[in-house]
């Protein structure tokens, strides 16, 4: 079978993109597959209708990759692709949006105020800052509505920093997200053909929170998968992440991102990545190891995705 990886791209998670490609490349070679290599550049479509693959592994994070563009475009063309379709990654990529369909569904998620740049600019929104201050309180998270890999997140500590945080983060995405701050453990739940794998917890060497600099330089996080958590602990985290799965369409993989609550044990969902990491960083292969699936066989079993659409 001709599978075409598809990696890399012109967005800030390029350089984990050609990571992730290239081990899915390695899997799937030793799965007996021929498995050329597609950087997505500006002749993408020329070069995919050249290759004739009979299916596309999708491993580009990132903009084109997430949010549906891509998937768009192989559904014109007719390419069998991994994962989740346009919709699901829309849903997905705007986490603001994700948001508010988990709330209307009741799955718990931390509160949070979103911002278009636009409304910034034309709509005089800073206004409202000192009500979003006082609804969220300090400190804040501001993140980039649509960035993956934890790009572009800050801590807003204070009213004063939290202008620049926003700045920060518009200089990634159009729309930030203000969200308030859960002290606690960072879980995630990778889902695979609509089941939870193990939870896999990310502890930082340093910092407050997990960021792109911990996610990806080995030897900055500590991981544990299992995470020690009780029983039902567990169990109530991957009911959300199947939950929150089944709610945005997603489809193949996806890992849902998750705190526990310090102090009330709560569990929140942040966010789900449609496309997760596929690095000896990333969480999924870890979650899938626990699970007693080898890289191989993740990689077989997300192909298969492709042809169960």
């Amino acid at each position: 079978m001709k599978v075409a990886v598809l990696k890399g791209g012109r967005s800030l998670e390029r350089a984990v993109s050609l990571r992730s490609g290239a081990q899915a490349q390695d899997a799937l070679r030793r799965l007996g597959h021929e498995a050329p290599a597609i950087d997505a550049d500006a002749d993408l479509v020329a070069r995919l209708l050249d290759a004739a693959p009979d299916a596309v592994f999708v491993a580009l994070h990132g903009r084109d990759g997430e949010n549906g563009t891509v998937q768009e475009l192989l559904q014109a063309i007719g390419v069998p692709y991994t994962g989740s379709g346009p919709s699901a990654c829309m849903r997905c990529t705007d986490k603001a949006l994700a948001k508010h369909l988990m709330r209307e569904a009741g799955i718990p998620t931390p509160d949070f105020h979103a911002l278009e740049e636009r409304a910034i600019k034309e709509l005089g929104a800073t206004a409202a800052l000192p009500r979003i201050e006082r609804d969220l309180g300090f400190p804040m998270v501001v993140k980039p509505a649509s960035q993956g890999s934890a790009l572009g997140i800050k801590f807003a500590r204070s009213g004063a920093d939290l202008p620049g945080a926003i700045v920060g983060a518009l200089s990634y995405d159009s729309k930030v997200l203000l969200e308030r701050y859960v002290r606690g453990r960072d879980l995630a739940v990778s889902v695979l053909d609509a089941r939870a794998l193990p939870v896999v917890e990310a502890i930082p060497r340093e910092g407050d929170f997990y960021d792109y600099e911990s996610r990806y330089e080995i030897g900055m996080t500590t991981f544990v998968c299992p995470a020690d958590l009780p029983a039902a602990v567990t169990q109530r985290a991957q009911e959300l992440a199947l939950a929150v799965y089944e709610l945005l369409g997603c489809h193949g993989v996806a890992r849902v991102d998750l705190m526990l609550a310090q102090d009330s044990q709560d569990l929140t969902v942040l966010e789900t990545n449609v496309i997760p990491g596929l690095t000896e960083t990333s969480l999924l292969p870890q979650a899938a190891d626990a699970a007693g699936i080898g890289f191989d066989e993740l990689v077989s079993r997300i192909l298969a995705s492709a042809t169960t659409r």
